[in-house]
């Protein structure tokens, strides 16, 4: 009898090992879940961020006095403008978080003036971003986040010449 209690004790015991490792094994798979979300933020950010520069620059080279922002993300690729080869974008880079599409915001001219990611998923970072990205701040889902290039407000965030102040005095 001794021993049929030394084998339920002992199946007791590994029952209860297993069970330790498999809660130890879900606590790393939702580490590595949260640090895989958080690579594709930043990877958002990253992108988000080469678009808005790649439209600034494409508005800002328009030939002649009346800009312009790309018609298509195409035209980042190669400025259609140019006699030769200029290019913005190296390339159209995907939305870390929805594949190859991205929402498009329009410009008042029909063009192309930001993208954002088509993603309903929340956010894990949700303040303390970069001054470009500051109105992302509390921002309840990735489709939130537009990274948009707005001539008036690229003026805003440039210094001004500042005047000098009187000699003497």
């Amino acid at each position: 009898m001794a021993a049929r209690h030394e084998r339920g004790f002992t199946y007791l015991t590994v029952l209860f090992i297993v069970a330790i490792l498999l809660g130890g094994l879900a606590m790393v798979g939702e580490m590595w879940e949260t640090a895989a979300k958080r690579e594709r933020e930043a990877d958002l950010l990253f992108v988000g961020n080469q678009y808005r520069r790649a439209i600034a620059r494409f508005y800002e080279g328009t030939p002649g006095g009346v800009k312009r922002y790309p018609r298509t993300l195409e035209e980042l690729l190669k400025d259609p403008r140019q006699p030769g080869t200029q290019r913005f974008l190296r390339r159209l880079y995907p939305d870390p978080f929805g594949g190859a599409e991205w929402g498009i915001v329009k410009a008042p001219d029909g063009g192309v003036a930001g993208v954002y990611s088509l993603s309903e998923e929340k956010p894990l970072k949700i303040a303390n971003f970069k001054l470009r990205d500051a109105g992302f701040d509390g921002a309840q889902r990735y489709a939130d986040w537009k990274f948009v290039y707005s001539p008036a407000a690229a003026a805003q965030t440039t210094p001004q010449n500042a005047t000098p102040a009187p000699a003497g005095g």
